[in-house]
C-alpha cells in the first residue's frame, strides 16, 4: 500500500494533516516525531510529512529529529513548525521578527513551483506562528511570501523538499487540499487508491491475524462506532462474535430497547442484554469531579465484559469502536490529554480481555463510510455522537435518578424539535446538559427553585474542531417553552455557544 507518513511533533491537531492526505485517497499514518530513521526506511513511504508543533527550534525543549532523515530520498513536506526545522537542520536561519501571524492571512507566490502549481498567486492561508524562516537553506527557493513572512513557501525541487508555513490542512486555507495533492501527485508520485473498500478489507484481515478462531465479545453501544466495528469483526470471524449490550443506566429515553431491536432482529448477531444500571450508579454515588467518573464508568464496563466473557466459556478479546478522536484527546505521547474517554484513558490497567479495536486510527466520516457499504441502516450511519459514558458526563455534579430523569426528558424534547425542523443531519452534535444547580423561578405566581437546562449544538466535520451551531430563534422558543412546561424540575433553559477550541464538546 502507497503510505505517506506524518511525523507529529505535537500538535493537538497533526491527525488532521494525516486525515486531509487520505482524503485525497492516499493512506497515511501519523507516527512520532523521533521514530528511528531505519524504520522509516523499512516502511517504504512514498513521502513523509513534518507536522506543525507548539515549541520553536530555538527552545530549550524543542522537538528535533535525525537529520539523516532528509538523505533518504524520499520526498519530505514541513508544514510551519515542520519547515522551520527543516530548515534549522539544513542550514538556513529562522528568527524571531516580531511580526507574529495567527489567523487568516494573504499568500503571494512569487516564482512558479510544485506546491501552487495551478494555483492562484495570490490566496488566503491560515497562520499560527512566531518565529518565521528568514533565510532558506542552501539549494532551496523561496516562492511564497506574506507581509510578515519573507519565507512563507520554499522549494528544493532536485531533493524534493517542500516547506510552507501555514497550515493546508485546515479548512481556512481554501486551497490546502490542492496543495496536498500536488505533493503527494506530482512530488510522490502516488495514486488515489485508497478508499473505503480498502479499509475493509485491510480491517478484516487485521482482525482475523489477531484473534484467529479464538471466541471475541463486542461491547456493543447501538452508535455507529461500536455497530461498524462489530459488523467488521462479524464479517472476519462469524459466529465466534457475541455482541454484549451494557445498560448502565445512563441511557437516553427509549435507546435500550432501539438498540436490542436494531442489532437483535435486523443483523441476527448473537446478542446478550446485561441490565447493570443499579451497578453503575452505586459506584458513582458521591462522585463530581469529571474525570473520576470517567474512570469508574470505564472499569465498570471492562469488569461487566470480563464476567461475561467468564459464562462464555473463555473470550479473550473484547470488540470496542475506538476512533482517533477518543485517542488523541485521552493524551498522546507528545499531545496534551483533554480528558480521558472511558474506552482509552478510562481503561483499568489489569484487564484480563485483549482490546480488538478496528477503528482506532479513523475518524468518524470515514466510520460512517465504512458503516454504509456494509448496510448498516442511515438512521444509524447519521445517529448523532453520544458518548460512552451517557448522561453521567452530561450532568456537571453527582448522578442521582432524579436528575437522570429530568437530563432524558428534556433531550427527547430537543431531539424531537431539532429532527422535526429538519437540522438534525446538519448538526455534529445535539444534547442538553444539566448543571447541578438551582436558580430561582416563578410559576403560576408561586416561587420555584429548580434547574436550569443548558443546549449545546455544534457543527463539525471530525469533532477536532467544532462550532457552535446557529439554531432559529423559533426552535429555540419552542424548544424552551416545552421543556420548561413540560420537564418537572427545570424552570430554565440556555444555550451554550461556545466552539472547540477553546471548549470541548461536552461538558466533562
Amino acid at each position: 500500500m502507497e503510505t505517506v507518513l506524518v511525523l507529529d511533533f505535537g500538535a493537538q491537531y497533526s491527525q488532521l494533516i494525516a486525515r486531509r492526505v487520505r482524503e485525497c485517497r492516499v493512506y497515511s499514518e501519523l507516527i512520532p516525531y523521533d521514530t528511528p530513521v531505519d524504520e522509516i526506511a523499512a516502511r517504504k513511504p512514498r513521502g513523509l510529512i513534518l507536522s506543525g508543533g507548539p515549541a520553536s527550534v530555538y527552545a530549550d525543549e524543542a522537538l528535533s529529529i535525525d537529520p539523516a532523515i532528509f538523505e533518504l530520498g524520499i520526498p519530505i513536506l514541513g508544514i510551519c513548525y515542520g519547515m522551520q526545522l527543516m530548515t534549522s537542520d539544513l542550514g538556513g536561519t529562522v528568527a524571531r521578527t516580531g511580526k507574529s501571524e495567527f489567523g487568516k492571512t494573504e499568500l503571494r507566490i512569487s516564482s512558479e513551483g510544485l506546491l501552487f502549481d495551478d494555483l492562484p498567486q495570490s490566496q488566503t492561508c491560515w497562520m499560527s506562528h512566531t518565529d518565521s524562516v528568514t533565510e532558506p537553506p542552501e539549494g532551496f527557493e523561496a516562492t511564497g511570501s506574506t507581509d510578515s513572512s519573507p519565507v512563507a513557501v520554499m522549494e528544493d525541487r532536485e531533493r524534493k523538499l517542500f516547506g510552507i508555513q501555514c497550515h493546508p490542512e485546515v479548512v481556512h486555507t481554501p486551497h490546502g487540499t490542492d496543495i496536498l495533492k500536488n505533493f503527494l501527485f506530482e512530488a510522490c508520485d502516488c495514486s488515489p487508491t485508497w478508499t473505503v473498500v480498502s479499509i475493509i478489507e485491510d480491517s478484516v484481515a487485521a482482525i482475523r491475524e489477531q484473534v484467529g478462531d479464538e471466541k471475541v465479545i463486542c461491547g456493543l453501544s447501538g452508535g455507529v462506532d461500536s455497530s461498524t466495528a462489530a459488523l467488521l469483526v462479524h464479517r472476519a470471524i462469524g459466529e465466534n462474535l457475541i455482541c454484549i449490550f451494557v445498560d448502565h443506566g445512563l441511557l437516553r429515553m427509549n435507546e435500550a430497547e432501539q438498540v436490542i431491536d436494531a442489532f437483535g432482529n435486523h443483523f441476527r448477531i448473537p446478542l446478550v442484554h446485561v441490565e447493570a444500571q443499579e451497578r453503575f450508579l452505586s459506584k458513582l454515588t458521591g462522585v463530581t469531579e469529571p474525570e473520576r467518573k470517567r474512570k469508574i464508568i470505564g472499569e465498570e464496563f471492562i469488569r461487566t465484559f470480563e464476567d461475561q466473557a467468564h459464562q462464555l466459556e473463555g473470550a479473550r478479546f473484547l470488540v470496542q469502536g475506538t476512533l482517533y478522536s477518543d485517542v488523541i484527546e485521552s493524551g498522546t505521547r507528545d499531545a496534551a490529554k483533554i480528558k480521558s474517554h472511558h474506552n482509552v484513558g478510562g481503561l483499568p490497567l489489569d484487564m484480563d480481555l485483549e482490546l480488538v479495536e478496528p477503528l482506532r486510527n479513523i475518524f468518524k466520516d470515514e466510520v460512517r463510510n465504512v458503516a454504509a457499504e456494509l448496510g448498516l441502516p442511515d438512521n444509524m450511519v447519521w445517529r448523532q455522537p453520544f458518548p460512552g459514558p451517557g448522561l453521567a458526563i452530561r450532568i456537571i455534579g453527582e448522578v442521582t435518578e432524579e436528575r437522570l430523569r429530568i437530563l432524558r426528558e428534556a433531550d427527547f424534547i430537543l431531539q424531537e424539535e431539532v429532527r422535526r425542523a429538519g437540522l438534525y443531519r446538519k448538526l455534529w452534535q445535539s444534547f442538553c446538559v444539566l448543571p447541578a444547580i438551582r436558580s430561582v423561578g416563578v410559576m403560576g405566581d408561586s416561587r420555584t427553585y429548580a434547574y436550569p437546562i443548558i443546549i449545546r449544538a455544534v457543527t463539525s466535520e471530525d469533532a477536532m474542531t467544532a462550532d457552535w451551531a446557529r439554531l432559529p430563534y423559533e426552535l429555540l422558543e419552542v424548544v424552551s417553552n416545552r421543556i420548561i412546561n413540560e420537564v418537572d424540575g427545570v424552570n430554565r433553559v440556555a444555550l451554550d455557544i461556545s466552539s472547540k477550541p477553546p471548549s470541548t464538546i461536552e461538558w466533562e
